[in-house]
């Protein structure tokens, strides 16, 4: 585990025609199958898991989940037993993110669209009792207060004052987790990497309870950069990643990663920030779903 992960400026022509400082917060150097905030919201429900002494870890996932498969992993290499309920029917054979959660001893258990959307229902977490015995939950993408718990340390260990720091959003917990830290003086921006990304704030609401209001006023979605929503993506997106790469070689992906960047790189060229500003971009990992994209689409990224 690379911990603290690194904080590394980005040389860019354009940061620097803008007079802005931009950092990304290396979280994809982590740990190579354990990455990006997928071990941020994992960390501490692990420890919560022993401390209730189970030993079999159930979450939630579709079939190109970053979560599912870093669940998988974690269980291989700290001693639990894993169990992912995956949204769908299985499609043989597996695609590279299930085959290696398999791989890593993760069993899988496919429900219908319709049974998945009943997961955090009593009467289906009874069923999965009777049937797989005790377990602990980690709900889908971790997303909990333990996992937001988790994130708060993506804050805690930048060294360097800084204005803005910019995370990519599936969900609320990665968000939530960044403004419960920061300084009065400092902003939090989220990218929604799907459509309809509004309920992403009533779930930094949820998670953050009474202390909501304090932060309310200190992060902002912008909602511009799903490129047409979860999982979609258009060629010039592609292009930007390459681009993106070669100028920096630092690669990212096309769910989560590339979007961010793509914001990142969009909000500058349109003066978003004042002159001056020192900027985080959290990396959040997500490498693993490369491989699984380009078999879905035909191409490869990074060549």
């Amino acid at each position: 585990m690379l911990i603290p992960s690194p904080l590394e400026v980005i040389k860019f022509p354009l940061f620097k025609e803008k007079k802005i400082n931009v950092y990304v917060k290396r979280d994809d150097l982590i740990h190579a199958e354990i990455s990006g905030n997928k071990w941020r919201k994992l960390k501490y429900n692990l420890i919560e898991a022993k401390a209730q002494h189970k030993n079999t870890i159930l979450t939630f996932g579709g079939a190109y989940s970053n979560h599912i498969s870093a669940t998988g992993a974690v269980g291989k290499i700290f001693g639990f037993k894993t169990i992912g309920i995956i949204r769908g029917e299985e499609t043989l054979p597996l695609n590279p993110t299930l085959l290696q959660a398999k791989k890593d001893g993760m069993k899988l258990l496919y429900v219908s669209r319709a049974d998945y959307r009943k997961k955090n229902t009593a009467e289906f977490i009874e069923k999965l009792k009777d049937a797989l015995g005790d377990f602990y939950i980690i709900p889908e993408g971790g997303g909990n207060k333990l996992g937001v718990l988790g994130c708060n340390d993506i804050v805690n260990e930048i060294d360097i004052d800084f204005n803005y720091i910019l995370t990519d959003c599936g969900t609320g917990a990665t968000l939530a987790g960044i403004c419960d830290v920061l300084k009065e003086t400092q902003k939090a921006i989220g990218i929604p990497v799907l459509k309809g990304g509004e309920f992403i704030k009533d779930e930094v609401k949820l998670l953050l309870g009474d202390t909501y209001s304090r932060i309310e006023s200190q992060y902002s979605l912008i909602k511009d950069y799903h490129f047409g929503g979860y999982a979609k993506y258009k060629p010039k997106l592609i292009e930007f990643m390459q681009d993106f790469y070669t100028q920096t070689n630092i690669k990212t992906d096309p769910i989560y990663t590339g979007k961010l960047f793509y914001a990142l790189v969009d909000l500058v060229k349109k003066d978003y920030f004042k002159v001056g500003s020192t900027i985080i971009v959290v990396h959040t990992g997500g490498l693993q779903g490369v491989e699984g994209f380009e078999n879905r689409h035909g191409f490869s990224i990074f060549r």
